[in-house]
């Protein structure tokens, strides 16, 4: 390949940390880190923070490749990427360019800050290796709105990671079919398994959708509801389910109060389904249906020991420790959402406080922070992340991985509430999960549609 053709990717701190391997991910292309990105990782790596593993993790990913015997001139001028496990398209080089060694007396901006550095160590690079491609990837909106005013022909995000473009398209767990979905179908093989009623109907009469395991089947004119067992591209196996007994079931004296509520309590209490994903508006429920099937399944049914509940505290997963008291205690201001949940669904008992420690209790709800759960392993529980739109894919991986036998998780979250500097609703972990879990038969994603909270609630999410 022409050296012109390779184009030459100028890496921001901000994508090291968000994919600490990122330098794998750009093919035959060259990569060049800017000394002031090696300068932060470096004020990053020592803190407490759930982000410096992750600083750490890139500098070691460095020396790897440019340790040893490497000569400072080899570094300036790139090294070629070694052969690594699952990243065998990488056959660029990496360098270091020591940008505090340049005076950019025809730069745009003053190199009074990170930022400005970098991208005057991009311009440079465009200005010296014209006219082959220069690219600044960053994940900074506002970088990458200065770079172009700079004069940098070629700025984006990291997108390697990104399952899809636009959260439009973010797959919502359920299928809704015009009219009657039984109108034409011809060739339909039902049978009875126990107590279940399974249909198969040829894929060619179902439609050119792309259907997956666990995703909800409904339509419009009739009372169909049911869910994908199986699809081996001739046929669909349905398990039918019926919207009235949807709506009729019934989790720690809630019942759904629409179909879409209807199919993540179908998901929620079905004990072969591992892992529950439920997006959606503020409101809409998530958070009251998740508890209430978990006080279900571990009081009632006894199907598990005990309830975990977590969430990311509100700077990402760092340090709880300001706060006064146990972990429990500590974490009490974050799950305020869970307490409020546990009052509804007892607001009606003669004693509304008794009744909640009792079941508190009863069903060993533990409140956890997300820090100490790397290396755990959980056993017969049901694992509440709540609020997991804030978490990064690794974070949620290290969740999942957390998992034993017998237990399940529910992850719930709104895309449109994320409060991380460097999260869209597109890199967000939630929707990376979302994704990739829509074809694992032990998982099941429900998209709730519409405001159940209040009719405030829902002008507001409405028209705001």
């Amino acid at each position: 390949m022409e050296q012109d053709d390779k184009k030459l990717f100028v890496l921001d701190t901000n994508v090291l940390l968000h994919e600490p391997l990122a330098i794998y991910s750009f093919k035959e292309h060259d990569v060049v880190v800017p000394m002031t990105v090696l300068e932060e990782l470096d004020q990053i790596k020592d803190r407490k923070r759930d982000i410096s593993r992750d600083a750490r993790v890139a500098i070691r990913a460095l020396e790897d490749i440019l340790g040893g015997q490497t000569t400072p001139e080899e570094i300036v001028s790139g090294v070629t990427l070694p052969k690594r496990e699952g990243h065998g398209d990488a056959v660029g080089s990496l360098s270091i360019f020591p940008d505090h060694q340049l005076e950019f007396t025809q730069a745009s901006l003053p190199g009074d800050n990170n930022d400005n550095r970098i991208i005057n160590t991009a311009l440079h690079l465009q200005n010296q290796f014209a006219p082959r491609h220069v690219v600044l990837v960053t994940k900074d909106i506002n970088m990458r709105l200065k770079a172009k005013g700079a004069g940098i022909n070629l700025v984006e995000d990291y997108r390697t990671d990104q399952l899809i473009d636009d959260i439009r398209f973010l797959t919502k767990g359920f299928h809704q079919f015009e009219g009657d979905f039984w109108a034409r179908k011809e060739h339909v093989n039902t049978e009875t398994q126990g107590r279940h009623t399974v249909h198969r109907v040829p894929v060619k009469e179902v439609g050119e959708e792309n259907f997956y395991t666990n995703q909800f089947l409904i339509d419009q004119d009739s009372n169909f509801c049911g869910r994908v067992l199986s699809n081996d591209d001739q046929d669909l196996e349905i398990l039918d389910l019926g919207r009235d007994r949807l709506l009729n079931l019934d989790a720690w004296g809630i019942k759904p109060k629409n179909i879409y509520q209807g199919m993540a309590m179908q998901a929620l209490l079905d004990p072969d389904i591992d892992l529950v994903i439920l997006t959606g508006p503020a409101g809409c429920g998530k958070t009251l249906l998740a508890m209430a099937a978990a006080l279900e399944m571990v009081v009632e049914r006894g199907l598990y020991d005990k309830v975990i509940v977590t969430r990311n505290t509100p700077e990402i997963a760092e340090s709880i420790g300001f706060l006064p008291g146990t972990e429990e205690e500590k974490m009490a201001p974050w799950l305020a959402a869970i307490t409020d949940t546990l009052e509804v669904l007892h607001k009606h008992d003669v004693n509304p406080s008794g009744s909640m420690n009792y079941i508190m209790d009863k069903a060993n709800i533990q409140f956890k922070s997300i820090n100490f759960m790397r290396g755990r392993s959980i056993q017969n529980s049901v694992v509440l992340l709540d609020e997991c739109q804030n978490l990064t894919a690794s974070q949620i991986k290290t969740m999942i991985t957390r998992m034993g036998e017998g237990t399940k998780l529910i992850c719930s979250g709104n895309l449109a509430q994320i409060d991380s500097n460097y999260l869209t609703a597109v890199t967000s972990g939630l929707t990376y999960i979302v994704e990739r879990f829509k074809n694992f038969d032990g998982s099941a994603n429900v998209y709730l549609n519409g405001v159940v909270r209040s009719r405030l609630a829902e002008f507001a999410e409405e028209n705001l």
